[in-house]
């Protein structure tokens, strides 16, 4: 057993590898790449991605599996190499269904699309981008033709980023939560959040958000921060995360776009080295992985004990901005509930709106009641009818994210659900860490991060996803009760006015 242990191993790795240099190349294209460079590393990706495919539903790779096979019950399931295993197994069976042809071309196609979404958005200009969205979605359907489903063909695309859950699922879910939501956005008090409609140096947020990561528990040497288009956090080891946020104009935005994608680099960077270079070396799932970004973002940074620390320090760095508003005034305004037209610059009560508007869009485009010439018209139907805004462009509205341009259909819902989950799990961090607000109120982070890496990040995906939120929090289903108490009760707290 050993031996063919260690030879899936050592193919496995190589896999990795091969994975982790795409990642390469698609940070360095949504970051550095010169936009003429778009076609060749269209190109790169789709080769290394049909070479990486092929080697990994390969016959052999089957072969070892089976011969470890009659070894499986001699193992602890909890061990790293039970789970090996057992996921190995899994992701085998199913890629092999997908021909690498077809993986290549998918591959290829979302990395041609960026670069189009980039000027259609800059060019506000969305019949520039429905070709790439018409495009995506053929390959997306031809994708969902390699499986079987019972509920919707949606759930095929939903298990990619959120495994063994069905769409029927993620839709009860949101049926819960919309109803709340929607009048709790009705209800909430005007917040005066007028000091945030000013300009903020962009070099000085970039310097107060580096002080912020340095205490939040990465390694020295582990980490850096870019700005691009479209925030997002990759990682291609442990110790290699790559952080993204971008700076606008006016306000503080990039503050919070920064935390959250510090607790997507948190959870790759807590993951166990010995699950390094195997398909281990990830979290199980979007939704917890969102649930941990939502975290750092919200919980932490959206908090008074958090802000009891740093805004002394925030105020320092902008005077002539923030030097006359009190911690309460501010606390107010970032925390107040505001429908906008942004899905990354929305507050905690409107965000899951916005996503449920992108599922049920989703689900339209591939049980094909909507047809992509008409999602700009939906969308903005949605906007009105889920937050009462009017979309005043394309650049604002259906060409804001990314997703689309580079095939990740099925992926938004994760968002919405990664809001849900990181109250259950945030209820159990309290319970074992009593003294969590006044670490924080003395800026101290690692704590924190200390035991989510413990309890949740260095699992990785050893564990199914509802098996991993089970670990944690004792509830193998995720339930939005306390997400919604934890809404009404922040929202009830707020002044009419600050």
């Amino acid at each position: 057993m050993e031996a063919d242990l260690r030879t899936l191993r050592e193919r496995l790795a190589e896999i990795s590898d091969l994975y982790r240099s795409m990642g390469v190349l698609g940070w360095d294209q949504r970051v550095m790449m010169p936009p003429g460079g778009n076609p060749a590393r269209a190109e790169a990706l789709a080769t290394l991605g049909r070479i990486a495919h092929e080697k990994f539903t390969d016959d052999e790779i089957g072969a070892l599996l089976e011969k470890l096979r009659p070894h499986e019950e001699s193992l602890d399931p909890d061990s790293d190499d039970a789970s090996l295993i057992r996921v190995t197994r899994h992701d085998w069976e199913k890629n092999r269904k997908v021909p690498a042809e077809l993986r290549a071309e998918m591959l290829r196609a979302g990395a041609q699309g960026h670069q189009v979404w980039v000027e259609a958005r800059a060019n506000d200009d969305f019949p520039a981008f429905l070709p790439v969205l018409e495009r995506n979605l053929d390959l997306k359907k031809r994708y969902v033709e390699c499986f079987e489903w019972d509920d919707s063909p949606y759930s095929v695309l939903l298990d990619d980023f959120e495994p063994f859950m069905k769409s029927t699922e993620v839709a009860e879910v949101f049926d819960t939560i919309k109803p709340v939501l929607t009048e709790l956005v009705k209800e909430a008090p005007e917040v005066d959040a007028s000091f945030l409609d000013v300009p903020f140096d962009p070099g000085k947020q970039r310097e107060f958000a580096e002080r912020i990561l340095a205490t939040v528990g990465f390694e020295d040497g582990s980490w850096r921060l870019d700005p691009t288009v479209h925030p997002f956090c990759t990682s291609f080891a442990t110790r290699d995360v790559r952080l993204t946020t971008r700076y606008q104009p006016t306000g503080l935005d990039s503050l919070w776009s920064t935390m959250h994608e510090a607790g997507h680099g948190l959870y790759a960077h807590g993951i166990a080295r010995s699950l390094e270079r195997s398909p281990l070396a990830n979290a199980p799932s979007l939704g917890l992985n969102e649930s941990q970004s939502r975290t750092w973002e919200n919980l932490v940074g959206r908090s008074r004990p958090f802000w009891s620390y740093w805004y002394e320090p925030l105020q320092s760095t902008f005077p002539d901005q923030l030097g006359d508003v009190s911690v309460d005034a501010f606390l107010a305004g970032v925390n107040r509930a505001k429908p906008g037209l942004i899905r990354v610059e929305a507050d905690e009560t409107t965000y899951s709106l916005h996503i449920i508007l992108r599922f049920d869009l989703e689900r339209q485009l591939i049980e094909e009641k909507l047809q992509p010439k008409d999602v700009r018209e939906a969308w903005n139907a949605g906007m009105k009818d889920l937050l009462g805004v009017d979309v005043p462009d394309d650049t604002h509205g259906v060409l804001q994210d990314t997703h689309w341009s580079g095939g990740g259909i099925g992926y938004f819902p994760t968002y919405a659900l990664g809001n849900v989950i990181s109250l259950q799990i945030w209820a159990v961090v309290r319970e074992a860490l009593p003294d969590l607000d006044a670490q924080l109120e003395a800026g101290e982070l690692e704590p924190l991060s200390a035991w989510l890496r413990e309890n949740l990040y260095s699992l990785g995906r050893k564990f199914k996803p509802m098996e991993t939120l089970e670990r944690v929090t004792g509830s193998s289903h995720i339930d939005p009760e306390p997400y919604l108490a934890y809404l009404r009760e922040k929202l009830s707290a707020l002044p009419a006015s600050a």
